[in-house]
Protein backbone atom coordinates (compact mmCIF):
# COMPACT_ATOMS: atom_id res chain seq x y z
CA UNK A 1 0.00 0.00 0.00
CA UNK A 2 1.28 3.32 -0.86
CA UNK A 3 2.32 5.44 2.15
CA UNK A 4 2.47 8.93 2.79
CA UNK A 5 5.52 10.80 3.54
CA UNK A 6 4.04 13.14 5.70
CA UNK A 7 3.81 13.76 9.43
CA UNK A 8 0.84 15.42 9.63
CA UNK A 9 -0.99 12.22 10.79
CA UNK A 10 -3.44 9.82 9.09
CA UNK A 11 -6.05 12.19 8.54
CA UNK A 12 -3.85 13.72 5.84
CA UNK A 13 -2.60 10.38 4.45
CA UNK A 14 -6.29 9.24 4.62
CA UNK A 15 -7.42 12.59 1.92
CA UNK A 16 -4.23 12.31 0.06
CA UNK A 17 -4.88 8.42 -0.68
CA UNK A 18 -8.02 9.18 -1.76
CA UNK A 19 -7.21 11.66 -3.83
CA UNK A 20 -4.36 9.40 -5.33
CA UNK A 21 -6.33 6.57 -5.68
CA UNK A 22 -8.73 8.27 -7.79
CA UNK A 23 -6.58 9.90 -10.06
CA UNK A 24 -4.35 6.36 -10.71
CA UNK A 25 -7.27 4.56 -12.05
CA UNK A 26 -8.68 7.47 -14.33
CA UNK A 27 -4.86 8.05 -15.61
CA UNK A 28 -4.99 3.89 -16.06
CA UNK A 29 -8.59 4.16 -17.89
CA UNK A 30 -7.02 6.80 -20.19
CA UNK A 31 -3.69 5.04 -20.63
CA UNK A 32 -1.81 8.19 -18.95
CA UNK A 33 -0.27 7.02 -15.68
CA UNK A 34 2.89 7.76 -16.82
CA UNK A 35 2.36 11.06 -18.60
CA UNK A 36 0.27 11.71 -15.21
CA UNK A 37 3.42 11.17 -12.93
CA UNK A 38 5.68 12.99 -15.10
CA UNK A 39 3.20 16.01 -14.86
CA UNK A 40 2.88 15.60 -11.16
CA UNK A 41 6.73 15.03 -10.52
CA UNK A 42 7.16 18.44 -12.95
CA UNK A 43 4.59 20.47 -10.39
CA UNK A 44 6.36 18.58 -7.58
CA UNK A 45 9.87 20.37 -8.54
CA UNK A 46 7.99 23.72 -8.63
CA UNK A 47 6.50 23.27 -5.62
CA UNK A 48 10.15 22.33 -3.88
CA UNK A 49 11.69 25.28 -5.88
CA UNK A 50 9.14 28.25 -4.86
CA UNK A 51 8.65 29.39 -1.52
CA UNK A 52 5.67 31.83 -2.60
CA UNK A 53 4.35 28.79 -4.24
CA UNK A 54 4.78 26.86 -0.62
CA UNK A 55 3.12 29.76 1.42
CA UNK A 56 0.12 29.65 -1.26
CA UNK A 57 -0.36 26.26 -0.89
CA UNK A 58 0.16 26.15 2.97
CA UNK A 59 -1.79 29.41 4.10
CA UNK A 60 -5.39 29.04 4.58
CA UNK A 61 -5.56 32.72 4.09
CA UNK A 62 -5.72 32.29 0.51
CA UNK A 63 -9.47 31.72 -0.58
CA UNK A 64 -10.63 28.99 -3.00
CA UNK A 65 -10.52 31.42 -5.77
CA UNK A 66 -7.13 32.79 -5.60
CA UNK A 67 -5.55 29.75 -4.79
CA UNK A 68 -7.79 28.31 -8.49
CA UNK A 69 -6.71 31.63 -10.49
CA UNK A 70 -2.72 31.26 -9.46
CA UNK A 71 -3.18 27.28 -10.24
CA UNK A 72 -4.60 27.88 -13.69
CA UNK A 73 -1.58 30.48 -14.34
CA UNK A 74 1.26 28.06 -13.44
CA UNK A 75 -0.27 25.59 -14.84
CA UNK A 76 -0.83 27.10 -18.31
CA UNK A 77 2.96 28.34 -17.77
CA UNK A 78 4.42 25.27 -16.64
CA UNK A 79 2.57 23.50 -19.64
CA UNK A 80 0.58 20.94 -17.20
CA UNK A 81 -3.01 19.83 -19.23
CA UNK A 82 -4.87 17.25 -19.08
CA UNK A 83 -5.52 14.71 -16.15
CA UNK A 84 -2.80 16.30 -14.06
CA UNK A 85 -4.04 20.09 -14.75
CA UNK A 86 -7.71 18.94 -14.06
CA UNK A 87 -6.47 17.18 -11.15
CA UNK A 88 -4.76 20.01 -9.60
CA UNK A 89 -7.58 22.47 -10.43
CA UNK A 90 -9.96 20.50 -8.66
CA UNK A 91 -7.44 19.94 -5.63
CA UNK A 92 -7.89 23.96 -5.49
CA UNK A 93 -11.44 24.44 -5.48
CA UNK A 94 -11.84 22.03 -3.30
CA UNK A 95 -9.31 23.69 -0.73
CA UNK A 96 -7.11 20.72 -0.55
CA UNK A 97 -4.07 22.15 -2.20
CA UNK A 98 -2.26 21.88 1.81
CA UNK A 99 -2.39 17.82 1.05
CA UNK A 100 -0.99 18.06 -3.01
CA UNK A 101 2.51 17.41 -2.43
CA UNK A 102 1.31 14.29 -0.08
CA UNK A 103 -1.49 13.22 -3.10
CA UNK A 104 1.32 13.49 -5.33
CA UNK A 105 3.46 11.24 -3.58
CA UNK A 106 1.45 8.82 -3.05
CA UNK A 107 0.53 8.56 -6.80
CA UNK A 108 3.51 7.92 -7.32
CA UNK A 109 4.20 5.79 -4.71
CA UNK A 110 0.77 3.54 -6.59
CA UNK A 111 2.74 3.90 -9.96
CA UNK A 112 5.17 2.29 -8.29
CA UNK A 113 3.62 -0.68 -6.49
CA UNK A 114 2.21 -1.29 -10.00
CA UNK A 115 5.20 -1.64 -11.74
CA UNK A 116 6.47 -3.69 -9.16
CA UNK A 117 9.15 -1.11 -8.54
CA UNK A 118 10.25 -0.28 -4.77
CA UNK A 119 10.76 3.37 -3.49
CA UNK A 120 13.22 4.41 -1.72
CA UNK A 121 14.20 7.61 0.39
CA UNK A 122 17.56 8.53 0.78
CA UNK A 123 19.10 11.74 3.00
CA UNK A 124 22.29 12.92 2.13
CA UNK A 125 24.57 15.61 3.99
CA UNK A 126 25.58 16.91 0.42
CA UNK A 127 24.64 16.16 -3.46
CA UNK A 128 26.11 12.59 -4.13
CA UNK A 129 28.20 12.42 -7.25
CA UNK A 130 26.76 9.97 -10.15
CA UNK A 131 28.86 7.16 -9.34
CA UNK A 132 27.64 7.28 -5.64
CA UNK A 133 24.30 7.95 -6.41
CA UNK A 134 24.48 4.26 -8.40
CA UNK A 135 26.61 2.37 -6.06
CA UNK A 136 23.64 3.32 -3.44
CA UNK A 137 20.84 2.46 -6.00
CA UNK A 138 22.86 -0.75 -6.92
CA UNK A 139 23.25 -1.42 -2.77
CA UNK A 140 19.50 -0.94 -2.44
CA UNK A 141 18.73 -2.77 -5.69
CA UNK A 142 20.22 -5.61 -3.89
CA UNK A 143 18.34 -5.85 -0.75
CA UNK A 144 15.17 -5.27 -1.98
CA UNK A 145 15.13 -7.84 -4.93
CA UNK A 146 13.63 -5.40 -7.23
CA UNK A 147 14.16 -2.11 -9.11
CA UNK A 148 14.31 0.69 -6.85
CA UNK A 149 12.88 4.57 -7.25
CA UNK A 150 15.77 6.56 -4.99
CA UNK A 151 14.23 10.10 -4.28
CA UNK A 152 17.45 11.96 -3.11
CA UNK A 153 17.13 14.66 -0.37
CA UNK A 154 19.83 16.87 1.21
CA UNK A 155 20.45 17.89 4.98
CA UNK A 156 23.06 19.43 5.41
CA UNK A 157 22.85 18.69 9.51
CA UNK A 158 23.47 14.87 8.93
CA UNK A 159 27.34 16.20 8.47
CA UNK A 160 27.94 13.17 6.70
CA UNK A 161 26.69 9.41 5.99
CA UNK A 162 22.76 8.74 4.94
CA UNK A 163 19.58 7.88 5.94
CA UNK A 164 17.78 5.38 3.94
CA UNK A 165 14.03 4.83 3.81
CA UNK A 166 12.75 2.22 2.19
CA UNK A 167 9.28 0.98 3.09
CA UNK A 168 8.73 0.33 6.61
CA UNK A 169 12.45 0.25 6.86
CA UNK A 170 14.74 3.15 7.76
CA UNK A 171 18.76 2.90 8.00
CA UNK A 172 20.64 5.86 9.89
CA UNK A 173 24.05 5.64 8.94
CA UNK A 174 24.38 9.37 9.36
CA UNK A 175 27.52 11.17 11.05
CA UNK A 176 25.09 13.07 13.32
CA UNK A 177 23.24 10.05 14.75
CA UNK A 178 26.60 8.75 15.54
CA UNK A 179 28.07 11.55 17.53
CA UNK A 180 24.83 11.49 19.12
CA UNK A 181 25.66 8.11 19.98
CA UNK A 182 29.20 8.89 21.17
CA UNK A 183 27.75 11.81 23.08
CA UNK A 184 25.07 9.66 25.15
CA UNK A 185 28.03 6.54 25.90
CA UNK A 186 29.64 9.17 27.19
CA UNK A 187 27.30 11.01 29.66
CA UNK A 188 27.09 7.39 31.09
CA UNK A 189 30.26 6.97 31.41
CA UNK A 190 30.36 10.12 33.87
Amino acid sequence: MAQSGSHEGPLLSGVALRYASALFELAREANAVDAVAGDLGRFEQLIRGSEDLQRLIRNPIFTAEEQSRAMDVLLTKAGIAGLAGNFIRLVASKRRLFALPDMIRAYQDLVSDAKGIVRAQVILAEAPSDTVLNEIKAALRDVAKADVAVDVKIDPSLIGGLIVKMGSRMVDASVRTKLNSIRLAMKEVR
